[in-house]
């Protein structure tokens, strides 16, 4: 990395130099292409250039609606476009760093990591590690299945496509390629397991965060994600060898429309499927299989389903435990006696009174962004306390750059705060 002047600083990547921005104790890279989406077809190389590319704007979120979480995280409006496959880069000074990578949730069809919600520049200078977000296809542009037309998973295809970008270029960033963890929420957490169920990610990455992972949904078996997808079809009124031609909005209004037609279903209907080479029928039990050693913390909020049915207790408790708390706690027993270590925790903290309570997405702000990013989240109802910030950060960063997180292996940490510690 050159400075090149008081206020930016190049970098050289594969395809051409970036120019980035010092912003206080780093350096940040926004936006900066990591391969092309091209409709319904696997991630493509980007084109080189030759001047110095600006990466001062992050790049658009992949086309989406409005998120069901809206209620929980708040809202958000940023631009869209299908050529979406870029990802941002928060560099402390110097070389050799931990590189610490997060993969956004939303049910596989909201989110993009230009938010300001998961902003890497805090915890990249609390922890001298180099922090990376990345936007991936969403929706049925990146989970659509239909012979002929797509096998599905692209969206999964493209985060590996991040991660070998990643592996290629971290280091003119001061990152480690060979010291790389990835992190991902709800749908990025069930993301890194389908990569480690199968072998196309592998050497990409060398230890793994879940969290709150819905690890007891299964992806979709082909038969089902192809009805699914005919189903899409339908909606359009079109053939197979049209799609092409269909405007995006028509596109995300019919993806709305399957997904009204399956209310009910916990499964989204554009998501991951299980084609037995880029994801395994059954990615737990792949992943509790894996000799590799890899080290895991993973670990869930005490209510994940208050953000989805806080009118019924009942439910969210058994919700919780089925979809998210119980399979975690499978995948962690399984692996620590075959010397993969792993680590659990529990976030347990809410603001009091909270209609929420613990429910998922709540541990996000104690982690990325800033105090003003996450102001008006009603999930925090206006808390956020610093000392449950730090606490959280220094075991993520412990993990981060030491392969533990400070507690004991096996065990479980909670979250929670001081006065009931």
């Amino acid at each position: 990395m050159t400075s090149e002047s008081n206020q930016s600083a190049v970098v050289g990547t594969a395809t051409g130099k970036v120019r980035g921005v010092i912003e206080g104790a780093v350096t940040v890279f926004r936006g900066i292409p990591y391969a092309r989406a091209v409709r319904f077809g696997v991630p493509e190389a980007v084109a080189p250039w030759e001047d110095v590319r600006d990466a001062v704007e992050s790049g658009p979120a992949a086309p989406q609606l409005a998120s069901r979480l809206d209620q929980v995280m708040g809202s958000f409006a940023v631009p869209q476009a299908e050529d979406c496959l870029s990802l941002n880069v928060w560099a402390p000074p110097g070389d050799d760093h931990p590189v610490l990578v997060f993969l956004h949730g939303g049910g596989f069809s909201s989110g993009t990591g230009r938010l300001g919600w998961y902003d890497g520049a805090e915890l990249a200078a609390l922890g001298d590690v180099v922090v990376v977000t990345v936007n991936y296809r969403l929706g049925a542009l990146g989970f659509l299945r239909l012979p002929g037309v797509s096998d599905g998973n692209l969206g999964l295809l493209d985060q590996i496509a991040a991660l070998t970008w990643i592996r290629d270029n971290i280091a003119a960033f001061g990152g480690d390629p060979a010291r790389v963890t990835v992190s991902g929420q709800s749908a990025g957490a069930i993301s890194i397991v389908a990569m480690l169920s199968g072998d196309r990610a592998d050497g990409l990455f060398q230890r793994a965060i879940l969290q709150s992972a819905p690890l007891g949904m299964l992806p979709d078996a082909p038969d089902q994600a192809e009805e699914t997808g005919a189903k899409f079809l339908r909606e359009l009124g079109i053939e197979a060898e049209q799609l092409g031609d269909v405007p995006v909005e028509a596109m995300l209004a019919a993806q709305r429309a399957v997904a009204m037609g399956a209310e009910g279903r916990v499964v989204p209907p554009f998501q991951l499927v299980a084609d037995g080479a880029v994801v395994a029928a059954d990615p737990v039990g792949a992943v509790s299989a894996r000799t590799d050693g890899m080290p895991m913390l993973m670990g869930t909020t005490r209510d994940e389903a208050a953000a989805f049915f806080s009118h019924d207790w009942d439910a969210v408790a058994a919700i919780t435990e089925q979809l998210f708390a119980a399979p975690t706690r499978r995948l962690s027993e399984a692996r620590n006696p075959a010397g993969a270590p792993a680590w659990l925790f529990r976030f347990d903290w809410h603001p009091q009174d909270s209609p929420l309570r613990a429910c998922h997405c709540l541990e996000l702000p104690f982690l990325l962004g800033n105090e003003h990013a996450w102001q008006d989240a009603p999930m925090l109802r206006g808390e956020r306390p610093q000392q449950l910030v730090d606490e959280m950060r220094r075991a993520w960063l412990n993990f981060v750059i030491d392969g533990d997180p400070g507690w004991e292996r096996g065990g479980i940490r909670y979250f929670t705060d001081s006065e009931s510690r």
